[in-house]
């Protein structure tokens, strides 16, 4: 048991010893960081507002080039079936008394085609937007219900106002032609019609 003490006692005292050397150590090797006088660079930041202008570039759309001069317009013939006008027509029909006399008889309220209704076509974006004008002669029938039917382009200074020129066509309406008291069709009539663009 004295043993035990003793072993116990000579290591308490060589950790002891062994603690107080490192310290000591430690304390001489550590004068010059308490002396040191430490230097520290402060940096300030300081922001400056900009007067910035921010300048956004718009695109100017370019101008479009100039339309080629459309040829020389042929002189109208004045032809039976051909129809200039685009403004509403309407007039009265023509009355005649039928008379039976040893049976010839006459016709009644026998007359020429009218026009009735015409559409203004719509303008082509694309053409509108090149600043381009024109115009398209079509040729249709009038059928015997005052219908237009089969429009064909025969002329046009460009190809931009065709489909437009067809398919206002197709919707104009007119009085029908007259014979002997029936409506008959009338082929190969003829409407020229101009795109202008308006101020």
């Amino acid at each position: 048991m004295i043993a035990r003490y003793a072993i116990s006692i000579g290591l308490g005292a060589s950790v002891t010893f062994g603690l107080l050397f490192i310290m000591q150590l430690l304390i001489a090797t550590g004068q010059g960081a308490l002396t040191d006088a430490t230097t520290y660079r402060v940096t300030d930041f300081v922001r400056v507002e900009r007067n910035e202008i921010v300048e956004t570039k718009q695109e100017k759309p370019e101008k479009p080039p100039e339309p080629e001069t459309p040829p020389d317009m042929p002189t109208p013939n004045q032809a039976d079936n051909f129809d200039n006008s685009m403004a509403v027509s309407m007039s009265a029909p023509s009355m005649d008394a039928s008379l039976n006399v040893g049976g010839v008889g006459f016709g009644v309220s026998d007359g020429e085609y009218l026009p009735i209704v015409k559409v203004a076509p719509v303008y082509p974006s694309r053409a509108l937007s090149r600043g381009l004008e024109g115009y398209v002669i079509v040729e249709f029938t009038v059928t015997r219900q005052g219908t237009v039917r089969d429009p064909i382009v025969v002329e046009s200074s460009s190809g931009l106002f065709e489909r437009a020129a067809t398919e206002a066509a197709l919707k104009f309406k007119y009085k029908p032609r007259v014979i002997d008291g029936e409506p008959v069709e009338v082929p190969g009539v003829q409407n020229k019609i101009t795109f202008e663009i308006q101020d």
